[in-house]
């Protein structure tokens, strides 16, 4: 059965849960969504996503939406088998895997949203970005990312000393800051978490989603 994802392959998301598939070597077909008509704001599929974001999954009879909810999914629903282990192997490992799942959607991605957004992403469309907004994010997220710092000082990866989705979850976003936002200083300033960012993103499964990716065309893809 290829699972199918509705969503648009520039975006953020998408790519969290096509890096997970990849990962664990499930196969995928991306049904593209074009945003930049507003097609996830149509009737037909606000019926799918009520939120009208991208993406949603479906999986012969099951569909699911939000990014972080179908990467839990795919990594629990393949575990094992001789496939990588995305959510920690012991309770208190999977505990800190959450921890850091939830520390990306509460205190990174809010931060990092409007950095990319004002520098990347409107430029894109030939609209100018708030560039004093983006510069005030940063500030925050560098104070965000001196936490990151200490604990990577600490483990190998978020999580502990195995790659996981606590890792997965962060690379889409993070990719956009530091090659098409000019912040890569934030990143690859600090010593561990350059070490950490350049293992992650060095990974043969995200490299198959750059490859899909053509980030030097417009946002908008046909």
């Amino acid at each position: 059965m290829v699972v199918k994802i509705y969503g648009m392959g520039p975006a953020v998301c998408p790519q969290r849960v096509m890096h997970c598939l990849i990962e664990m070597g499930v196969e995928y077909e991306l049904v593209h969504v074009d945003l930049g008509t507003r097609e996830h704001k149509k009737p037909e599929y606000m019926a799918k996503q009520p939120f009208g974001q991208v993406p949603y999954v479906v999986d012969g009879d099951f569909e699911i939406f939000e990014s972080r909810a179908i990467v839990r999914y795919y990594a629990a629903k393949y575990a094992g088998e001789g496939r990588p282990n995305l959510l920690g192997r012991t309770l208190e490992e999977k505990a800190k895997v959450d921890q850091w799942l939830d520390v990306e959607a509460i205190n990174f991605n809010p931060i990092i949203f409007p950095i990319v957004f004002n520098l990347f992403v409107l430029p894109s469309q030939g609209v100018p970005g708030n560039k004093a907004e983006a510069a005030v994010f940063a500030e925050k997220l560098d104070k965000v990312l001196e936490v990151y710092e200490k604990q990577l000082s600490k483990t190998k990866y978020l999580a502990g000393d195995e790659f996981t989705l606590a890792d997965l979850t962060h690379i889409p976003a993070t990719r956009y800051l530091v090659e098409n936002c000019g912040m890569a200083e934030l990143v690859t300033g600090k010593k561990h978490l350059k070490a950490w960012w350049e293992d992650i993103t060095s990974r043969a499964a995200w490299k198959k989603v750059t490859s899909f990716v053509d980030t030097r065309a417009s946002h908008y893809y046909p």
